[in-house]
């Protein structure tokens, strides 16, 4: 099984951006944390970062037939973008939404997401470990099981 782990602006500047939201570990800790889980899962992963919308489409697009599945947490573009929505329906890649906060008992505005009506679930508010449990959702909706 191979997996997309696509994560969206700022979430680069993990360990540093709001850690008393994001905690003080690092994006290269998140990836270390889920690359280890993976592997003892028999998993392949791979990870792509983004700041842009339209690289964070592209990179969705490039999983048509490549990937078994996608693990997004497209930070702001959450709740805002209809095009990271189309991309994943253009693809048909089972995908898990996951948000290290959680992002229904914050703002108002993060309440809305546009991604949730193309995805098989939605992990929040479990921090890095919420990855993981997107990983197993993927691997429990295999249809080659």
């Amino acid at each position: 099984m191979k997996i997309l782990v696509i994560n969206g602006p700022n979430l680069n500047m993990l360990g540093y951006r709001e850690p008393e939201i994001y905690g003080g570990n690092t994006y290269k800790d998140l990836c270390k944390m889920i690359k280890k889980y993976a592997k003892e899962r028999g998993i392949s992963v791979s990870f792509f970062q983004s700041n842009c919308e339209g690289d964070l489409v592209t990179a969705i697009q490039k999983t048509y037939k490549k990937y078994d599945g996608i693990v997004i947490n497209p930070g702001a573009y959450t709740h805002t973008s209809i095009a990271l929505l189309d991309a994943v329906k253009a693809v048909s890649v089972p995908t898990v939404e996951v948000h290290i906060s959680d992002v229904s008992s914050r703002e108002d505005f993060r309440k809305l997401s546009y991604i949730r009506a193309a995805c098989i679930g939605t992990i929040s508010g479990k921090g890095f470990d919420g990855y993981n449990d997107a990983i197993n959702l993927l691997i429990s909706n295999r249809s080659d099981k």
